[in-house]
């Protein structure tokens, strides 16, 4: 990663970090405002910074926006008790980084790597150095999750998936996407679901 990429955020005009964390919080605030989280539930988080900066995913990821984006997801955290997952980028097979003590608590399997901003993505690595006791785990399925820049996390969510739509179309530049999951409905035309 360059310093051109590294301080962005800092260089930019056209948007700064208060800037970005106030669009955080919005989308925060739609996913308070849904009631769908509970506390201890998994929540995966995909994020291309490149994305949010305006360039292709993998190409100028920025510790900078990591670390506005990490602030927005532990505010997240805290009002809800979910238990946040980064997903790392496709270098490392999209594993993810949790608290040692979520792996224990779903009996997660770990991997060994250290993610770095060019194989894990500046997310993964600022995650993993912030978290508590973080490390690296293999997969999960999530109860909830969002998706900034089209990062793919669908294959971290639970069945079955409900797609949310927000206010906060983007963040930065990146396309937002989440969902929550439900249980299956089973049993045909003779089940009752309520």
């Amino acid at each position: 990663m360059n310093a051109e990429s590294t301080n962005w955020l800092t260089m930019n005009k056209k948007m700064d970090k208060q800037a970005l964390l106030d669009t955080l919080n919005q989308l925060v605030d739609e996913w308070l405002a849904r009631d769908t989280l509970t506390s201890g539930q998994l929540f995966v988080v995909g994020t291309s910074t490149s994305e949010v900066l305006g360039d292709t995913i993998g190409t100028t990821g920025s510790v900078e926006v990591a670390e506005v984006i990490f602030k927005a997801m532990q505010r997240l955290k805290k009002e809800t008790g979910v238990q946040l997952a980064f997903q790392c980028c496709e270098h490392l097979n999209r594993a993810l980084i949790v608290e040692r003590e979520t792996m224990m608590r779903y009996d997660l399997s770990e991997v060994t790597v250290v993610p770095h901003p060019h194989a894990g993505g500046s997310m993964a690595t600022y995650s993993y150095h912030e978290m508590d006791d973080a490390v690296v785990v293999e997969s999960l399925s999530a109860h909830a999750g969002i998706d900034i820049g089209e990062t793919m996390i669908g294959m971290h969510l639970k069945a079955v998936a409900v797609p949310l739509r927000f206010k906060t179309k983007q963040i930065g530049k990146a396309r937002v996407t989440g969902a929550y999951t439900r249980p299956k409905l089973i049993g045909g035309e003779r089940a009752i679901y309520r």
